[in-house]
């Protein structure tokens, strides 16, 4: 799929601009210990995260618990999970190599560009204040601001109707096979970054319609100044 007509660009959060695993271990840890559960290591927590709060909570206690997690009981742990990432919130973050430079000469050249994330928006905002990204972005789109989220292609759908857009002018821009699924679903190109969170999965298996290593690799992928926005 050509990028030469691309307009706007929607970028994963977690595993995309910020290595945000740090503080969910923190937090998953803090909810383990207060259930009575061992504790999880980073690199678990690492294989676990990419489909929203409540998938995470759901995985870190089956493996934990050793049984499964009925959807009742699901729901009465996911607000201590909640308040113990709050309390973690960007404590350990880190922005990936190249993040700030690359979005703002994207957003300089005249690129709209969009979070599109699975995160809860009310965790995914704070931490683009934090490492100075919120300016950077015309929509930010968490994983319950829709009826759906990633893989499901409700949110990129939701930005192409938004700008207006055909599907040859919106790029993804993701680290998971869920970006990937999503991009492809809704009909966009997709760049698959290598340094994420994939379940340990090699991203390029999810065909990408490029892959790149490095944040910074995907200016070789768009042109620098595109069409203004009608």
């Amino acid at each position: 799929m050509s990028m030469n007509a691309i307009k706007a660009i929607a970028f994963d959060l977690d595993g995309t601009l910020i290595d945000s695993v740090p503080d969910l271990a923190a937090a998953t840890n803090a909810l383990l210990a207060e259930l009575g559960f061992a504790a999880c290591s980073e690199t678990e927590v690492r294989s676990w995260v990419g489909n929203g709060a409540k998938k995470l909570v759901q995985r870190a206690l089956v493996a934990k618990s050793d049984r499964e997690i009925d959807d009742d009981y699901l729901q009465q742990v996911l607000p201590l999970f909640m308040t113990h990432y709050q309390a973690n919130l960007q404590q350990h973050s880190r922005l990936y190599d190249g993040v700030l430079e690359v979005l703002t000469q994207l957003k300089q050249a005249g690129f709209a560009l969009a979070v599109v994330t699975n995160k809860p928006y009310k965790f995914t905002v704070p931490l683009l204040q934090a490492f100075g990204l919120d300016g950077l972005f015309d929509v930010v789109l968490g994983g319950d601001s829709l009826a759906k989220m990633k893989p499901d292609p409700m949110p990129l759908n939701h930005l192409l109707a938004h700008w207006q857009l055909g599907q040859h002018q919106l790029l993804m821009v993701g680290d998971s096979k869920n970006d990937i699924f999503a991009a492809k679903s809704a009909g966009i190109a997709v760049i698959g970054l290598t340094y994420g969170y994939n379940y340990g999965e090699d991203i390029s298996l999810s065909g990408p319609d490029a892959v790149c290593e490095q944040f910074s690799n995907i200016l070789a992928h768009v042109n620098h100044r595109p069409n203004e926005m009608e």
